[in-house]
């Protein structure tokens, strides 16, 4: 579970990182992270879980493993950093070590800086 001061959840701010942050994507998820120019506060994190990846059951299971694997990598993102991770249906069948390894390369694609 993720810290109350961890949790992205107002619909405005979802939409703000999702509209104007960048995206990586991967196989089985969608990183979408926007860093503040004046970063400070704590980083900010919120799932996507659609009826596209499945029923209540697949889709609370996925969340469960993103909400855990978050958890682990949110110390390491910049300090005010907004993020959302949309999974994608083919996260319903995969497991934590295959979702983790999506999450930290989506992760370390949009950190790194353009150019």
């Amino acid at each position: 579970m993720l810290p109350p001061e961890h949790r992205l959840v107002r619909r405005t701010d979802f939409s703000e990182v999702v509209r104007r942050g960048r995206r990586a994507g991967r196989p089985l998820l969608t990183v979408h992270l926007s860093v503040p120019e004046d970063p400070q506060g704590p980083v900010k994190a919120g799932l996507v879980v659609s009826k596209a990846v499945g029923g209540s059951v697949v889709r609370s299971r996925v969340s469960r493993r993103l909400r855990h694997l978050l958890r682990d990598r949110i110390g390491g993102l910049p300090p005010g950093t907004r993020l959302v991770v949309r999974a994608a249906p083919p996260a319903a069948t995969a497991d934590s070590a295959a979702l983790g390894l999506d999450l930290d390369a989506a992760l370390a694609r949009a950190v790194r800086p353009r150019g």
